[in-house]
């Protein structure tokens, strides 16, 4: 196969429908028609000899051969648009659209109160978050970046650390009043504890602690099971019964008295924050801008 002006442009097209979404996002940011979009990815899986995408009425999607292509050429196409940015002496490189995939409990907690300075930084620069549950497939989706907690996926994206956080067991004022508080984690067995369902296996988490080297199961009870960290936190603030949640998110509510921590000597299990992005080479702009952002944002905390 030859590789020409015409096939760098049929690349292009096609990076357009994956960031796009769709053909017809695609020729609008472009500047072309739906058919001329449809014409050049044509003209790519002509050349390369495979399908690229899965096409119906409603949807578009990369085939397995489409997904390593644009897994190799993202990349390589995100930094010569740096480069071209740089060349021509812009006042921002940090700019166009950037897709993020984003942990709920993060987005909320740590994240949403800095976004407006984030937007006011990089005026050319539009940000999508994408909450979700579960990873799923980075390039497919059309994400730039996603920033999870929890052991990253082996695969073939970047996995850079940010932060470390553990969980802290809380409670709201009311809830102490009323039930007391647990001096050790047998004590949990005695009070609501609000449970939190594992998206992965559909049962409730478990609960353990650790002192020194000593790792102790926890039993709880609680009538009340979620699904998500913002209605637990939420659940806890009202009273509801003790939860546990990551200390990084909840730190400046305790340090306002609005929960009370409890077991402070039993440490409970780490949580690592992660920035994934889909490239052996160096990020685009866009995403080393947002992975500093984040980094400065956690401050003392970050890794």
């Amino acid at each position: 196969m030859s590789f020409d002006g015409r096939t760098l442009a049929n690349i292009s097209v096609l990076a357009a429908i994956v960031e796009g979404g769709s053909f017809a996002r695609a020729a609008d940011a472009l500047g072309l028609s739906p058919s001329g979009v449809s014409r050049a990815v044509g003209r790519l899986e002509t050349s390369i000899g495979v399908r690229l995408l899965d096409r119906t009425t409603r949807s578009v999607m990369l085939t397995d051969e489409g997904r390593r292509l644009y897994q190799e050429i993202g990349p390589l196409l995100a930094s010569i648009g740096d480069a071209v940015t740089m060349t021509a002496g812009a006042s921002a490189a940090v700019q166009g659209r950037l897709r993020v995939n984003v942990d709920g409990y993060f987005s909320r907690r740590m994240l949403a109160a800095h976004l407006a300075k984030f937007l006011d930084r990089y005026p050319e620069l539009s940000l999508e978050l994408v909450t979700r549950d579960q990873l799923g497939d980075l390039v497919a989706d059309g994400f730039d970046i996603a920033i999870r907690f929890g052991q990253p996926p082996s695969s073939s994206l970047i996995a850079r650390k940010l932060l470390e956080t553990r969980t802290v067991t809380v409670a709201a004022p009311s809830y102490i009043r009323k039930h007391g508080r647990p001096e050790t984690p047998a004590d949990l067995i005695q009070h609501a504890c609000i449970q939190m369902r594992n998206s992965l296996t559909g049962e409730p988490m478990e609960w353990e602690y650790k002192l020194g080297r000593k790792i102790v199961p926890a039993k709880t009870s609680g009538r009340l099971l979620v699904t998500d960290a913002g209605t637990l936190l939420g659940a806890c603030l009202a009273g509801a019964g003790i939860a546990r949640l990551k200390a990084s998110g909840v730190q400046e509510l305790i340090d306002k008295g609005r929960l009370v921590q409890l077991l402070p000597e039993w440490t409970g299990e780490a949580f690592a924050l992660y920035a994934l992005y889909p490239s052996r080479h160096l990020p685009a702009a866009k995403v080393r801008a947002f992975i500093d952002f984040v980094i400065e944002i956690l401050g003392a905390d970050a890794l």
